[in-house]
């Protein structure tokens, strides 16, 4: 007979979890993984909690395995290969104010004239498309 999964989390954990799928920026398979490990928490089985978060069971004990073996940070996605990211966190955010504001005034941006302002404004080095 195969060995049932559980999942038991203190108080502390369960505040952990909903803190850290409140993040904004959180990766959908580190979001997917979080979901398992909060629903596995509550008592679900693993084909309980594959059926409500439309994933394979697999998955399921892969984050229960992870999450065992080291814990939250264990359920983050694996570092991707490549080049970094040129336009920060905080570049977006004011690329997002000033799409907003421009929307209050009706204003319209082209692609490239954004590109232009994260440039100058914000010093990113975008390049523009085309």
């Amino acid at each position: 007979m195969p060995n049932i999964l559980r999942v038991e989390l203190t108080s502390d954990q369960e505040r952990e979890v909903r803190e850290r799928l409140r993040t904004r920026d959180l990766a959908p398979g580190t979001r997917l993984r979080l979901e398992c490990i909060r629903l596995m928490g509550r008592g679900l089985t693993v084909p309980e909690v594959a059926d409500l978060l439309e994933c394979n069971d697999v998955t399921v004990r892969g984050a229960v395995h992870r999450f065992t073996a080291g814990g939250f940070d264990a359920l983050a996605d694996a570092p991707r290969p490549g080049r970094p990211a040129s336009v920060t966190r905080e570049d977006r955010e004011a690329l997002a104010a000033l799409l907003e504001a421009s929307a209050r005034q009706g204003r319209t941006w082209t692609t490239a004239a954004l590109c232009d302002w994260l440039a100058a404004e914000r010093g990113c080095g975008y390049r523009r498309p085309g």
